[in-house]
């Protein structure tokens, strides 16, 4: 192989920076004006539901198959990037449409993505993913929630805690224990709920640090009927689809942290270079410059491990799990360090609701925790190590 070939590894494709292109367009023109007003008033960010239905970037990964764009794991990355550099709630559109629909993806029959899967591409129903529990958060395979087999149904009993996109999307990817007295982990299953079936409510918004303007509910099932066709893949599968689910869709929080620290960056840097202080630019104080760098190399190291992920996502490489875990949990860190910085480089003013470097900061945390907290990361990769990495 040559050294050109050697090196084409480490590069995006032409087309993958003309999307990029194409998303921050639309990012910029109709999504960052409203950035704060979703902020500031908690609500739905409907502007940027609307641009990228338009333009196809609310579910890119849909298969052409079922009339969708059938974008790489990396272009998904790039999208969600590329908005959450103006706004963290809206990035959570593409984001979530992947997490709550990729178990059926991965595991569903190709009856049930024939059904589901159109509807989300053309934009008619969004989907949400239904796994925590207010008791059964870092541990999954303690969740309470029942699905009872009756006749061809199932009988959906319990709620469902923390799920993005509650209430706006229309189909929700729920995990359930179907058999009670089955091994731990291994008596799950997954189904697919429908938001208009008889008996499925939401609880209240939550009231949230960050990401205001994607809201988090609870769903509430009592006695809800689903007919047999909705379960995704086979009996007791459902926990084994919903691992392998996050192992692929982990590396989309670590793109939107990437994306919230690049418009940090963005925006602290167009500021020391204005301000003056002492007769000179801000930016001209060495202490500043070091600072910057830091800030940059750092985003430059968590972008490079997300889209190598990425790649290994699309490939389905063996070593995926490692790399999964270690792009979120080393972004996500990354996005809370730079946004920080990046309220200090702007001094009072960083602190003010006037820059939006404080909204960044405040949307960063949440991405040190969902999907998995940094500390489970930590313990999915030591796992892995102590197994014995496998290679690609």
């Amino acid at each position: 192989m040559s050294a050109d070939a050697d090196f084409d590894l480490f590069r995006t494709s032409e087309d993958h920076e003309a999307l990029r292109e194409a998303v921050r367009a639309v990012s910029e023109a109709k999504i960052a004006p409203f950035a704060a007003a979703v902020d500031e008033e908690s609500r739905y960010p409907q502007e940027a539901h609307d641009a990228l239905v338009a333009a196809d970037f609310h579910a890119a990964h849909v298969a052409e198959e079922h009339d969708g764009v059938g974008a790489d794991a990396l272009a998904v990355c790039i999208i969600i990037e590329e908005v959450a550099r103006v706004c963290a709630s809206s990035s959570l559109i593409p984001a979530v449409n992947k997490l709550g629909s990729l178990p059926v993806i991965l595991g569903g029959s190709p009856e049930i993505n024939a059904r589901y899967m159109p509807k989300l591409a053309s934009g008619e129903g969004f989907f949400s993913y239904g796994l925590s529990e207010r008791e059964a958060g870092s541990d999954t395979a303690g969740m309470r929630c029942r699905a009872t087999k009756d006749g061809e149904d199932w009988v959906l009993r319990g709620s469902k805690a923390w799920i993005t996109g509650a209430g706006v999307s229309e189909y929700y990817t729920v995990l359930a224990v179907t058999d009670p007295d089955g091994e731990r982990g291994r008596n799950i299953s997954a189904f697919v709920v429908e938001k208009s079936d008889e008996g499925f409510t939401f609880g209240e918004k939550e009231r949230k640090l960050g990401i205001k303007g994607s809201p988090t509910r609870e769903l509430h099932f009592d006695d809800v009927r689903l007919p047999g066709d909705r379960i995704v893949g086979a009996e007791g599968e459902g926990l084994k689809i919903a691992l392998r689910t996050l192992d692929h869709t982990r590396i989309t929080i670590g793109a939107q942290a990437v994306g919230i620290a690049q418009g940090a960056l963005d925006h602290a840097l167009a500021y020391v270079k204005e301000r003056s202080q002492f007769g000179k630019a801000v930016a001209d104080f060495q202490g500043i410059q070091f600072m910057l760098a830091d800030m940059a190399m750092e985003l430059e190291a968590a972008r490079q491990m997300v889209y190598v992920a990425a790649a290994k996502s699309e490939r389905g490489d063996a070593d995926l799990t490692f790399f999964g875990a270690a792009a979120k949990a080393y972004a996500s860190d990354m996005a809370m360090r730079v946004t920080t910085d990046a309220v200090q480089l702007l001094g009072g003013a960083g602190y003010t609701r006037d820059f939006p470097l404080e909204r960044m900061m405040r949307d960063a945390k949440i991405t040190q925790i969902y999907e998995g907290t940094n500390q489970i990361q930590r313990v999915v990769m030591a796992r892995q190590l102590l197994q014995g990495l496998p290679k690609a």
